[in-house]
């Protein structure tokens, strides 16, 4: 079992920027691939980025591309979110998710990941 748990979220103007923690406990944090998914009121939960397990490579959706930027540090069990120039359709729960597929198919969908987050509010307000 592996335990996530997401911090920073908040209340931010049109512009501004937060940094989403993600801390993992439970397993060897270096053997899954982490990512970020949001779901907005009414709306499906969606890919937002995800990174590789040691080397770092990383894959963002178009809608965040550009202005969001995510990280893992191995040492410290935690996979970050740096999200710059936010807007209001940035809005959702933003939730981590832990994979232990290997698979390249597989990193942009909910089914590809094995343990998740409770989630963090995120809103953007104009």
């Amino acid at each position: 079992q592996v335990q996530l748990v997401e911090s920073g979220g908040g209340l931010v103007q049109a512009g501004g920027s937060l940094r989403l923690s993600c801390v993992a406990s439970g397993r060897t944090f270096s053997n899954y691939r982490m990512g970020w998914f949001r779901q907005a009121p009414g709306k499906e939960r969606e890919f937002v980025a995800a990174i590789r397990r040691s080397s770092g490579r990383s894959v963002y959706a178009d809608s965040v591309k550009g202005r969001f930027t995510i990280s893992r540090d191995n040492a410290k069990n935690t996979v970050y979110l740096q999200m710059n120039s936010l807007k209001p359709e940035d809005t959702a729960v933003y939730y981590c998710g832990a994979s232990s597929s290997y698979s390249g198919a597989d990193y942009d969908r909910m089914a590809g990941y094995d343990y998740w987050g409770q989630g963090t509010q995120v809103t953007v307000s104009s």
